[in-house]
């Protein structure tokens, strides 16, 4: 663990009794003292604080850095309005995925206090990958720069709200995938009403040497307690959100991991800026009906967890696909999945074998989110 990268609040972790483990090379809370299925309920019943810090949060300069960065996703950059959010995704040259990430376009006047023209949230194991990449591609048409001098805290929950606003009482004008800055706890926080957990929530990014201070401040308020990587993974598992590594990756195109969503009509095929981004012949394919494989959620029959890398077979020991991500889900209370299969075979309450340990466990193909998204709309 002393060879771990830390973030600026690791020794307020330990102060509150934090289990840490190593994750993407980072010394991370995976639970507290209360316990991963508490942290959980609490998300979802009132508000939980997450250090996020091991993410990488990079900025994009220049006026052509929104035309730059289409070259490398297939979404539409462009059309986005100051202050929005949009999330989106690295492809190569495979149609598969590199990283996803946040893409948020500070107003101007945000830009101008160190935010860029664009302002890009990507994943910690990737973001040293990530910056290469967009050097390499586009750092002669824009500044790539890293910002490891700020932290990264999420708050989330249906209390979220309603506690950050008795700091910053501005935010409550945010809605779902919209940022901005503002001042916490006298520290300059860009924004977003965003997160990981498929509830209503913020993000914060906060000066380091200022991360311990807010949130201790945001701890202090009714409602607020931290929560650990084990629930953030349960609980964007029950929102059906993708954890990179494992249910997308770069043998998997945005159309196979059920993004395509994420792409606009301008840069589909038809659209005003079709392609133009790595892998969109592949990508383009998949869009027409074309890809093999898709992601599915998936409900145990039986109450066996099923964890990732179980083969997905049908009754007579074919093998049809593989689960990404697996639990005991708190919220709804039985074991839930992720996993690709032919796409043949991922329709809506179709039923597959997952094997684990030398059995077949029945697994229905389920519709996600398994629990709705509780998303601040306006």
């Amino acid at each position: 663990m002393s060879e771990l990268l830390q973030t600026p609040l690791h020794d307020l972790h330990l102060e509150l009794g934090a289990k840490m483990v190593p994750f993407a090379g980072y010394a991370m809370p995976v639970q507290y003292p209360q316990g991963l299925i508490a942290e959980h309920r609490h998300c979802r019943s009132a508000a939980a604080l997450f250090d996020v810090s091991h993410m990488g949060q990079l900025r994009l300069v220049g006026a052509g850095a929104a035309a730059a960065l289409e070259t490398l996703v297939p979404v539409d950059l462009l059309e986005l309005e100051a202050g929005r959010q949009r999330y989106a995704v690295f492809t190569n040259a495979a149609g598969g995925i590199l990283d996803d990430l946040m893409v948020t376009r500070p107003a101007p006047q945000d830009a101008a206090q160190g935010f860029g023209d664009l302002f890009l949230v990507v994943n910690a194991g990737c973001k040293d990958a990530d910056v290469r990449h967009l050097n390499t591609h586009i750092g002669h048409r824009c500044h790539v720069q890293a910002m490891p001098e700020r932290a990264l805290l999420a708050l989330q929950g249906p209390a979220a709200a309603g506690a950050l606003t008795r700091l910053a009482p501005g935010v409550g004008t945010l809605v779902f995938m919209t940022g901005g800055l503002f001042e916490i706890a006298g520290l300059p926080c860009f924004v977003t009403r965003s997160g990981y957990t498929g509830e209503d929530g913020f993000e914060i990014s906060v000066p380091a040497e200022g991360a311990v201070a807010l949130a201790q401040a945001l701890l202090a308020l009714p409602g607020v307690a931290p929560a650990g990587l084990g629930a953030r993974d349960t609980l964007r598992l029950e929102a059906g959100l993708c954890l990179y590594g494992h249910d997308i990756d770069e043998h998997t195109s945005p159309v196979e991991a059920g993004l395509a969503w994420a792409i606009q009509k301008a840069r589909r095929p038809g659209g005003a800026r079709a392609g133009g981004y790595p892998g969109a012949a592949v990508v383009e394919r998949h869009l027409a009906g074309g890809a093999p494989t898709k992601r599915v959620g998936l409900i145990a029959l039986e109450r066996v967890p099923v964890r990732e890398g179980a083969p997905l077979v049908d009754t007579r020991g074919h093998k049809l696909g593989r689960v990404t991500s697996g639990t005991i889900a708190p919220t709804v209370d039985r074991p839930i999945a992720m996993g690709y299969l032919l796409t043949e075979h991922a329709q809506p309450q179709g039923e597959v074998l997952a094997e684990v340990r030398g059995r077949r466990v029945p697994m229905r193909v389920s519709p996600m989110p398994f629990t709705p998204h509780r998303y601040h709309r306006g």
